[in-house]
């Protein structure tokens, strides 16, 4: 597959459903999980538009910054602290639509206005990530994302 990516819809499920075959495509064949995680992070930043991708891999008992697209970004996080460090420990999808309301809010760019966060398992059922996505506007995620990100995530297979 070429590695453009051609997205000609307007609405949000419809870009999803444009982008969600040709991530299938680079994923396909591919198995290092870094690489697919990289790839995800692109498609999702250049097809959606969002303001930050990427993906934060448990590491020794902490999520470290792995694959991203955007802004340098915070490098740790513990378990329960901010979206990504509650979205770990509840084992859930976790929506945002005001980052300056939810308590304990990691702020890693002032720009970044609404979240959503999502466990990512590894094949033995285990939370080995997270993956964020974060928007400049508020109230820009809701359950079509969670969906479709679901999808996403479940071409990624992790180890």
């Amino acid at each position: 597959m070429a590695e453009d990516l051609k997205i000609t819809a307007t609405g949000k499920k419809e870009k999803y459903k444009e982008l969600i075959p040709q991530i299938k495509a680079l994923l396909s064949g591919e198995e290092d999980e870094i690489a697919n995680m990289a790839n995800i992070c692109a498609a999702l930043k250049s097809g959606m538009g969002f303001f930050w991708v990427g993906f934060y891999l448990v590491k020794n008992n902490e999520l470290v910054l792995g694959p991203f697209q955007g802004p340098v970004a915070c490098t740790r996080i513990a378990k329960g602290k901010g979206v990504c460090g509650q979205a770990w420990l509840r084992g859930e999808t976790i929506i945002v639509e005001d980052v300056e309301k939810f308590p304990g809010h990691i702020s890693c760019s002032s720009l970044s206005k609404s979240e959503i966060v999502l466990p990512v398992y590894n094949s033995n059922k285990e939370i080995s990530a997270v993956l964020d996505v974060d928007s400049e506007e508020l109230d820009s995620f809701d359950k079509t994302d969670e969906l479709f990100l679901k999808e996403i995530l479940s071409e990624l297979v992790i180890k």
